[in-house]
């Protein structure tokens, strides 16, 4: 299979990935959620879940892969104050941890261009 194949595979099992954690291990999630979001934790927690999932299904499928694409890029940047609040958090943990945090910050930079490569690949093969 080719890479330009591959890829929008590859980053929907990332993203079903995700959606599944946040159902199933929503606790470590919840932390990362800004305070001064209305509603609760939680309920961010489930529906950025629900949302990772739908979009895994959107680049799965060909004929919507273009727009899921385009929404997942959105989306990591969307996420990014949740990945600040974190590393804020985690600030004064062990360093392996505290590595961690930090380095899930300058990830989102190819994480956004991924998806968007992802949307430029599937311009017109639809």
């Amino acid at each position: 299979m080719p890479r330009s194949e591959r890829s929008p595979l590859l980053l929907a099992g990332l993203l079903a990935t995700a959606g599944v954690a946040h159902f199933a291990t929503p606790r470590p999630f919840d932390a990362t959620i800004p305070r001064g979001l209305p509603g609760t934790p939680r309920a961010w927690t489930y529906a950025s879940g629900a949302a990772e999932l739908a979009l895994a299904a959107g680049l799965a499928l060909p004929r919507t892969r273009r727009a899921a694409a385009l929404a997942t890029a959105a989306f990591f940047v969307g996420v990014f104050p949740a990945n600040v609040k974190m590393a804020a958090d985690w600030r004064h943990r062990p360093t392996p941890q505290k590595a961690a945090a930090f380095a899930r910050l300058p990830l989102q930079v190819p994480l956004v261009l991924w998806a968007r490569g992802v949307a430029r690949n599937a311009e017109g093969r639809s």
